[in-house]
């Protein structure tokens, strides 16, 4: 995958204004696919949980436009981290998850490290600054047991309303 492929996947990285995030958030998605092993993301599950299917893809830029909503509405919000961080919060599901035949199932790699974990190495990886890497740690459950910062607030629960909403559906 290209620079601007991942643009076109993920328009809303143009909203980001300082250009190392925007870079950064780029560069995270495409060392994620590369890791991977990825041709293609189009067709990845947003959660191997329930069968909602919504992608990856449509579920990052819900989030990512649900928590920009909120940002722009408070005083006290960095809208450029609440941004990066929307966007790669759930770049680690390109580690956990694996193509077998035609489905996507979870990977060795993620039968042993869960997103989060992996999508918070990938992002300092890439140089993207730590209240990002923040984000993506905190996002989960496993952000039950950290302080979360005011954006990771926001990013955690524009994630589970998302689900939620998903997952009640059935």
């Amino acid at each position: 995958m290209k620079q601007q492929q991942i643009v076109k996947l993920f328009p809303e990285i143009k909203l980001i204004k300082k250009a190392e995030l925007r870079d950064g958030v780029i560069k995270a998605w495409l060392n994620a696919v590369d890791k991977g092993g990825w041709r293609s993301i189009n067709d990845l599950p947003f959660t191997l949980l329930v069968d909602t299917g919504k992608t990856l893809i449509e579920h990052t830029r819900i989030v990512t436009r649900m928590a920009y909503a909120i940002a722009t509405e408070r005083s006290d919000l960095n809208i450029d981290i609440v941004l990066a961080g929307a966007l790669v919060h759930d770049v680690g599901k390109l580690l956990e998850y694996t193509r077998k035949g035609k489905q996507i199932v979870k990977s060795d790699y993620g039968k042993m490290v869960r997103h989060p974990v992996s999508g918070y190495g990938i992002c300092l990886e890439v140089g993207l600054p730590l209240p990002v890497a923040h984000i993506v740690a905190a996002h989960s459950v496993e952000g039950d047991k950290v302080k979360r910062s005011k954006e990771a607030v926001v990013i955690n629960h524009c994630d589970f309303i998302d689900f939620d909403i998903e997952k009640n559906k059935k």
